[in-house]
């Protein structure tokens, strides 16, 4: 009996001269009562995209003011975030390999003090020019070195609850919509445009400093299992961190190949609003800090529709919610065309913010649940490219319309269009999996 009860006790607390030195074992460490550290890592993906696209959307606020600095067209301003959105998505095919390799912590850091500088270069700015290589470059580059890193870290941490994690780490984007402009605007009544960016740029570099410290790409490194489970899940899964395909067979496979064309053709309008939002709103007579806080409304439904969506697409389906949110985008934008005060704005701005933070939370577990996690952050890179194509075009060719025709309606109506047009490509070429597990491309 002793024998017995001795077996049993040495089975469960295991033989500290087998394990391997540094890693935990898992079952103590899932059994501790102590966080589990993947939610620390969803709240620095949080953290990062909060600061990150916070700064970014925050541009439109800026619009008046540059305009009026340099003397420019609202084309020519537009095209500053235009240029930065390229990259920012561009970048992620280099960003995400770079995670893969040397950690999304270390890349993200180098976004995070990108920022920073390209923030407070724009401050110094003495033409539009010297704009588009701070605010364009200095931004983009930082938000395309830490966004990719930070979600293609969340993906491995967690399997049953990924979609919900994922939602929580990019609903940073929706709070920093809600939170920053508001503050941006005040900041430029009160301390100037200049000033603004200069504040921005030290709070930038010196808060993701901070979060992208809490990035950490693999839970094995600690000893751990994704969700914080005692057992690991199978090698052969291919939702755990070392499974999946390569990104030479990820992209040559029709389900990434409809994923890329329906972001290329979402994206053509889905940046529009935060970036002409505000000017539309001011050319129908409304205050500027209505104006601004329209933009607000969008971070509201996005930080609303990463939090409520992702956890309702781990029991729906992630892929045909995905598909929904092209639709809700869609529909919202045509609300948008046919409203000039502020209430059907703002419910534009919530619905369609819903729909957006929907559409980011949701992608880069549609990307886990289809090709696994052993090249994720990668893959999810070269995915994004396409967003930077249509963020590249979208908003500076609604500026350059407006000044050519004086109105909007025609690129809202085409941003619609490319909604509906991604709901039909999904449709198409999807075969039906991946809605909530990962299968091979």
């Amino acid at each position: 009996m002793s024998t017995q009860s001795s077996s049993a006790q040495s089975s469960r607390t295991g033989d500290a001269s087998t394990q391997e030195p540094g890693i935990q074992d898992p079952a103590s460490a899932t059994a501790s009562p102590k966080l589990f550290y993947g939610w620390l890592v969803v709240a620095g993906g949080f953290a990062v995209t909060f600061i990150g696209f916070g700064c970014v959307y925050s541009f439109s606020a800026f619009i008046d003011s540059l305009q009026h600095e340099f003397g420019a067209s609202r084309g020519s301003v537009s095209l500053v975030f235009s240029l930065a959105g390229f990259l920012y998505f561009a970048v992620g095919s280099i960003s995400g390999p770079l995670a893969d390799r040397f950690s999304s912590r270390r890349v993200a850091l180098l976004g995070m003090i990108l920022i920073g500088a390209g923030l407070a270069l724009a401050s110094l700015a003495r033409g539009l020019v010297e704009v588009y290589a701070a605010y364009g470059l200095g931004v983009g580059l930082g938000v395309g070195f830490s966004y990719v890193p930070a979600m293609g870290a969340v993906q491995r941490w967690f399997i049953r609850h990924r979609g919900f994690a994922s939602g929580i780490a990019s609903s940073g984007i929706g709070a920093g919509t809600l939170a920053v402009p508001p503050l941006t605007a005040l900041l430029i009544v009160q301390l100037g445009w200049r000033e603004t960016y200069l504040v921005l740029g030290v709070l930038a570099a010196t808060l993701g400093i901070g979060a992208a410290l809490l990035l950490e790409n693999d839970p094995r490194d600690r000893g751990l299992h994704p969700d914080g489970d005692i057992k690991a899940h199978t090698p052969q899964a291919a939702g755990t961190p070392s499974a999946g395909v390569s990104i030479a067979q990820a992209v040559r496979s029709k389900r990434f190949l409809g994923l890329y064309a329906a972001c290329l053709f979402c994206a053509l309008g889905v940046f529009v609003p935060f970036v002409h939002l505000t000017p539309y709103a001011l050319d129908h007579g409304m205050a500027k800090s209505t104006a601004v806080f329209l933009v607000s409304v969008i971070g509201i439904g996005s930080t609303v529709g990463r939090f409520c969506l992702g956890g309702l697409a781990d029991r729906l389906g992630r892929r045909r919610s995905l598909m929904a949110m092209f639709a809700g985008m869609a529909v919202s934008l045509v609300i948008w065309a046919a409203s000039t005060t502020f209430w059907p704005l703002a419910i534009f701005a919530f619905i369609f913010g819903t729909a957006y933070g929907g559409w980011v939370a949701l992608l880069p577990s549609v990307v886990m649940d289809y090709f696994g996690g052993r090249n994720v952050s990668g893959i999810i890179g070269v995915l994004y490219t396409s967003a930077g194509i249509g963020t590249l075009i979208g908003p500076s060719a609604a500026g350059f319309a407006f000044d050519l025709g004086g109105s909007y309606t025609a690129p809202i109506l085409i941003s619609a269009a490319g909604n509906v047009i991604a709901v039909l490509i999904m449709a198409l070429t999807s075969d039906g999996t991946g809605d909530g597990s990962a299968a091979a491309a």
